[in-house]
């Protein structure tokens, strides 16, 4: 069993337990249950619940029973309405806050993951020694971590000047146009410009995105 399908978290969970990294939805609990109850021997399955990837600006889940013999050490366990769930370590993080539940449209069919949490498009910036005046700092962040990341999607971003404490940066070649290049942009590239520089409180797109040619994504 797996799913890939991401909402916005919009609602009620079976409890509130605070050390649940995901909340399950009565409806979501009965289709699970249902499911795992045509397995063999299910009370000895658990649900694990882990994040496997990333399309777009969502993460990619696979959702699967397992034996609870096989589960790992540092998994993350907890007990909702009568189901043993499973996360991963390395997803625990990127889960937090979550809802499974049933989609919306009854006709949809299979679970969906309500997450908040978004991965950055741009991968893991990491750290960087920035010096100089604030445009400086911005463009060497750029040039050195921001643009080999836009590379694979055949783009760059270009910082066009600071005012007091807002940025000003342009995206050209595949991301000029790009259907992805404002999430890249938000999560990606603002999010990062902010974290480095503390100077620097706010990032505009002052691309033209009307005038891109051939974008990487359509």
């Amino acid at each position: 069993m797996s799913e890939q399908l991401a909402e916005a978290p919009s609602v009620d969970s079976v409890d509130d337990r605070s050390d649940h990294v995901v909340e399950v939805t009565e409806a979501a609990l009965a289709k699970v249950i249902e499911i795992r109850d045509s397995e063999d021997d299910p009370g000895s399955l658990a649900l694990r619940i882990e994040v496997t990837g990333i399309s777009g600006i969502d993460f990619v889940y696979d959702l699967a029973f397992v034996p609870l013999e096989e589960a790992e050490d540092d998994d993350h366990r907890w007990e909702s309405g009568g189901l043993t769930v499973l996360v991963p370590a390395d997803s625990r993080d990127r889960l937090g806050g979550s809802t499974l539940d049933i989609p919306n449209n009854p006709g949809q069919g299979g679970l969906v993951v309500r997450n908040p949490n978004r991965p950055n498009p741009l991968g893991d910036i990491g750290t960087l020694d920035l010096a100089g005046e604030v445009p400086e700092k911005v463009t060497q962040l750029l040039e050195q971590r921001i643009n080999p990341a836009l590379a694979s999607h055949g783009g760059f971003a270009t910082l066009v000047g600071v005012e007091e404490h807002t940025a000003y940066v342009t995206m050209g070649g595949g991301c000029q146009g790009c259907a992805m290049s404002q999430a890249t942009l938000t999560d990606g590239i603002r999010a990062a410009i902010l974290d480095a520089i503390p100077e620097i409180t706010d990032v505009v797109d002052a691309t033209d995105h009307s005038a891109g040619d051939n974008p990487f994504f359509t």
